[in-house]
């Protein structure tokens, strides 16, 4: 028999702010959450919240995609160091007009409470639409028993959102046929079979297969090849997103992981009395080396994108067009940019923003020796009042933002042995004592297997979708043009 609620809740306001594809900011935001209906039989308890962001759509023509929130929880007992919860995968309550999907540990592998269990869900629209996502009462089926808990146990929870945007499953180009350094031989990936030699006419250009003709095969048929759906953060990390991994962290970790750059290039994190904050809270946050932004993404059950999702993302299923950048154009704009607002949620680019060709952060730009002088606000593109679409807005084929010029990506190469040992599994919520991430069949700490692909805004190569110049190269210290994003497989 169910009884009343015994846990001993503290709640804690807790926000990921972003902003939107389309407008100067979409404040996503989870609000009011609190546990209800404890079940002690079977030693569940439902954590319940409101989630509300600006500018959210799903278009069921093409590219045939939504944006979603990744929403995880965190919990403590006591004083003592936050731990992931663990989610049931049905029994989730969706409000009218949204869909719940809990994200597996292992998505394609059987549910079980305890060695594979729910690490997030994805809530979005259930049908077309576009605007402010709001919802109020959602409610996520916690598992505390499978944590360990029990049913009296005193606790903290909080609740996190970030920001993804779906990429359907669809063959795609590799390489787009142009010069960019290092580029792909065109190839069309039409197989998630990662390990199928490419061979024959492909549909989008060169042959066909699960990997691009002339590289090696990778390791695995299942090392993620792009071709299979996934969803893809839409923005770069930004300083608040990193501000708030670095709080939920023991002191230890959160020591080893704070980028003290604090002053330059706009990095403007700092810790007082062990509490982290930033005056830049929606620029993207830069000086993060490759354990920084692989302990966010294990810390977040997620993990990180392939290079060939990485051209996913950027071109869809079009056929490419050679040396196109992420807005699938060759034009760029190359007047340097100032800004209003700077900082703010609503910093927009003041002057040099093209109404023709496509915007991104770089060394035209945003040059060094310019009044910005470090990377710029996620989704600021979008958010000016001139922008005409996806060209303008500097988005990909699917909607996702600054892929091309702010800080480099950071994917895991095909071009190198490292790299191809990739399995694509997902961060477990949890870092080791010291703060890194402890995914074994991720690259290293060392960074060999993790390039960097898309420009930045300190430089103008590599701007490309298909240049790799940097894809196999070794950079594992923090750099003031890296950042990093993170993808989640679906089953």
């Amino acid at each position: 028999m169910n009884t009343k609620k015994l846990l001993h809740i503290v709640f804690i306001f807790c926000l990921f702010m972003f902003v939107s594809y389309s407008a100067l900011a979409n404040n996503i935001s989870v609000s009011n959450f609190r546990l209800v209906g404890q079940n002690i039989t079977n030693h569940y308890t439902m954590v319940k919240f409101d989630i509300t962001w600006e500018n959210s759509w799903r278009n069921s023509s093409s590219p045939n995609n939504w944006d979603a929130a990744w929403v995880f929880v965190k919990y403590r007992v006591g004083s003592g160091a936050y731990q992931h919860a663990w989610l049931n995968n049905t029994g989730h309550i969706n409000p009218i007009g949204s869909t719940i999907t809990t994200g597996l540990l292992e998505p394609d592998s059987t549910f079980n409470a305890t060695t594979n269990p729910g690490l997030g869900v994805f809530i979005f629209r259930d049908a077309d639409g576009t605007g402010t996502f709001s919802k109020t009462a959602v409610k996520l089926r916690w598992n505390y028993g499978a944590n360990g808990l029990s049913d009296t146990a005193r606790i903290d929870i909080r609740v996190y959102a970030i920001e993804h945007v779906y990429v359907p499953t669809g063959a795609f180009s590799a390489g787009s046929g142009g010069s960019e350094s290092n580029g792909f031989t065109l190839t069309t990936i039409n197989t998630g079979n990662a390990t199928t030699t490419p061979t024959g006419t492909g549909t989008l250009g060169g042959e066909a297969g699960g990997y691009p003709t002339g590289q090696t095969a990778p390791d695995n048929a299942t090392w993620p090849n792009g071709f299979n759906a996934f969803y893809c953060m839409k923005y770069e990390i930004s300083q608040q997103g990193y501000v708030d991994f670095l709080n939920n962290l023991t002191t230890t970790q959160a020591t080893n992981r704070f980028p003290n750059y604090n002053g330059s290039h706009r990095h403007a994190i700092s810790v007082s009395s062990g509490v982290y904050s930033t005056t830049n809270p929606f620029v993207a946050c830069t000086y993060i080396c490759w354990a920084d932004v692989a302990a966010y993404l294990d810390w977040s059950g997620l993990r990180p994108m392939t290079e060939l999702e990485y051209e996913k993302s950027c071109r869809g299923t079009l056929l490419p067009v050679p040396n196109e950048f992420a807005w699938g154009t060759t034009g760029i704009a190359n007047s340097e940019y100032t800004l209003i607002n700077s900082g703010a949620d609503n910093e927009v680019i003041a002057t040099g923003y093209s109404t023709t060709v496509g915007n991104a952060a770089y060394d035209v730009t945003t040059p060094y020796i310019g009044s910005i002088n470090g990377p710029v606000r996620v989704g600021i593109f979008a958010g000016n009042s001139l922008n005409t679409g996806r060209v303008t807005a500097g988005a990909t084929y699917y909607g996702i933002m600054e892929m091309s010029g702010n800080l480099w990506e950071r994917p895991v190469t095909v071009g190198n042995s490292t790299g191809r040992a990739f399995t694509g599994t997902h961060g477990n919520g949890l870092l080791d004592a010291t703060g890194n991430a402890n995914v074994s069949t991720w690259p290293a700490m060392n960074a060999l297997g993790a390039g960097i692909r898309g420009g930045c805004w300190g430089g103008s190569s590599a701007l490309q979708v298909s240049s790799r110049n940097n894809a196999t190269g070794i950079y594992n210290g923090p750099d003031l043009n890296i950042g990093g994003r993170g993808v989640r497989s679906m089953p």
